[in-house]
Parts: C-alpha cells; sequence; structure tokens
C-alpha cells in the first residue's frame, strides 16, 4: 500500500519559467535512466524479491523514495511552464532574439499536457516498461540498478550546468546527492552479496559445463595492443578462480556455414543451376527458359 502526503520530499521551485529548459527535464523524467525507470526498476524489483527480508525492504525503500522523485520533477516541469502559454510565446517570438530561445519549447506541453509534464523524454519519446529490468536475480539486478543510477546522476549533473536558475540547480542538487547515495547504496549491497557467492552471474551454473579454455581469455579483435596492458589482460581473475590470458590473434574455432536450401513453399532466392526443392526440373526450366544471364 502506497500513502500520498502533500509535501514533496524536497523543494522543487524554480525561480523564473523556463519553456525550453522544461523539454530538457522530461530527458531525467521519463527518459531511458530517469525517475520513472529506477522507479518501475525498483517498485518491480521489491515486489518479485523472494531472497533474504532485508533486500526486499531496502528495494522497496528506494523504489518508494524514486515516486517522490517523479513528483518532484514533474512540479519542476509544470511551474517551468507556468506564465509560457502559446499566445504569449507567440507574441515573443516577433523579437528573433527571444524567438530563437521560446522556440525549443515542447508544444506538447501546451497542446496535450496543459502546461505539464508527460510520461517522455526531452524529444517526446514515450517512456515504455522495455527500459527496466528485474531478472529475479539480485547480484544481476543490483549491477543494473547501479549503471541506472550512474547513468541518471550523469544526466542530472549535465543538466545543473546547463542552467543558472538558482531553485532549479537547488532542486537538482538535492536529486544529485541522492544518487551519490544510491550509488554507493547498490555497490555496498553487491559487495555483500559476492561474499556469499561467486562474482560471475549466475553463480549457481556448474562452470564445468562452460568451455573453460576461454572461460578467461582477453581476445584481441582489433588492431593494436594497448589492450593487453590492462587489468583484464593479465593476472588474476576477478572471480579468483584462475588468471586471465591475453590472446594477440585469436584463431576462428568453429565451422564455415552452409545453408541448406529453403524449401519451396518459402520462394527464397533461387541460385544459377540450382532447381528449388520439391520442383521438377524439366517443368523448371522450361518455365525459366530465356531467363539466362548473357
Amino acid at each position: 500500500m502506497f500513502f500520498h502526503t502533500k509535501e514533496l520530499q524536497y523543494n522543487a521551485k524554480p525561480s523564473n519559467p523556463d519553456p525550453v529548459y522544461a523539454k530538457k527535464l522530461q530527458e531525467i523524467l521519463g527518459g531511458q535512466f530517469g525517475e520513472m525507470t529506477v522507479m518501475m526498476q525498483y517498485l518491480f524489483q521489491g515486489w518479485n524479491c523472494r531472497g533474504d527480508e532485508k533486500y526486499k525492504d531496502m528495494i522497496m525503500d528506494i523504489g518508494t523514495e524514486e515516486i517522490a522523485h517523479v513528483e518532484m520533477i514533474a512540479t519542476m516541469i509544470a511551474q517551468l511552464l507556468d506564465g509560457a502559454p502559446v499566445r504569449e510565446q507567440e507574441e515573443a517570438a516577433k523579437d528573433p532574439a527571444i524567438g530563437a530561445v521560446l522556440g525549443g519549447m515542447n508544444p506538447q506541453h501546451a497542446i496535450v499536457s496543459g502546461l505539464g509534464a508527460t510520461p517522455t523524454d526531452s524529444v517526446g519519446y514515450p517512456w515504455n516498461s522495455r527500459y527496466t529490468i528485474a531478472s529475479g536475480n539480485l547480484l544481476a539486478d543490483f549491477r543494473a540498478n547501479l549503471n541506472a543510477e550512474s547513468q541518471g546522476r550523469l544526466q542530472v549533473v549535465r543538466l545543473y550546468e546547463s542552467t543558472t536558475d538558482p531553485g532549479v540547480r537547488d532542486m537538482l542538487s538535492f536529486l544529485i546527492a541522492r544518487d551519490t547515495m544510491h550509488q554507493n547504496q547498490w555497490m555496498a549491497a553487491i559487495e555483500e552479496l559476492e561474499q556469499n557467492q561467486k562474482a560471475i552471474v549466475p553463480s549457481t551454473f556448474p562452470q564445468t559445463l562452460e568451455k573453460q579454455e576461454v572461460s578467461y581469455s582477453f581476445m584481441n579483435f582489433s588492431n593494436g595492443e594497448e589492450s593487453s596492458k590492462g587489468r583484464w589482460a593479465s593476472g588474476k581473475s576477478m572471480d579468483g578462480i584462475s588468471n586471465f590470458e591475453y590472446v594477440a590473434n585469436p584463431k576462428a574455432m568453429g565451422q564455415i556455414p552452409k545453408l541448406k536450401p529453403s524449401p519451396a513453399y518459402i520462394h527464397g532466392s533461387v541460385m544459377p543451376g540450382q532447381v528449388p526443392p520439391g520442383i521438377d526440373k524439366a517443368n523448371f526450366d522450361q518455365a525459366n527458359q530465356g531467363n539466362e544471364l548473357h
């Protein structure tokens, strides 16, 4: 059960309206790494959690907090759109300098949402659930969560740098701080899980069933050998089980693929000199008489 309180988690009060910046803020609301994504990702991970109750409780804590962040950003977008209806834009656009600025407003903010936020990114692409990851494997999910928070914090920082509005920056500084905590949180949870299981996901699959001779080989598949200097190319593997090996000139280990012709009902391509399967050769030759290439 969720219970809504009227107070925001933190202030969302811009100093001045800015419809162009409202469009930019849509990215951290409904974009791939926006607050809607982490909100839904964490909630579904929590609802589906079958592990230790402390992990479920932690996931639900952060998932519920992300609902508050969605509300804060939606509120900020709506207030950035205050005082910027279409008719005022059109009037302002008579001045070329002002028009160049206001011309970047998302028209859907006026036409579709009535000067409010929309569940879309900064170019109007609708948010969708394919952005989310909830696999049921906590280690895999927590690593995905760390990536989401890393990308999200990066985008918020870039937005912070692109405005001078003190009210907007105040809200963004709060979100940046929470993303700092959330990255630390997921790193702590990942470290804890790795202490109790192998670092490779899934840890329950018998490694003896792998082609183990290539399990720890870094293969040089591009020009240059600078990659041989990395931690991933020599020394103990990160899971502590083996040692990395650098393969400077990897060799092909598979067959040369050769597929059979498709059956007649597929109506695939017919190669020179080939009679499609199930077709009488004499009839085929007669039907194609005169079609030979010269």
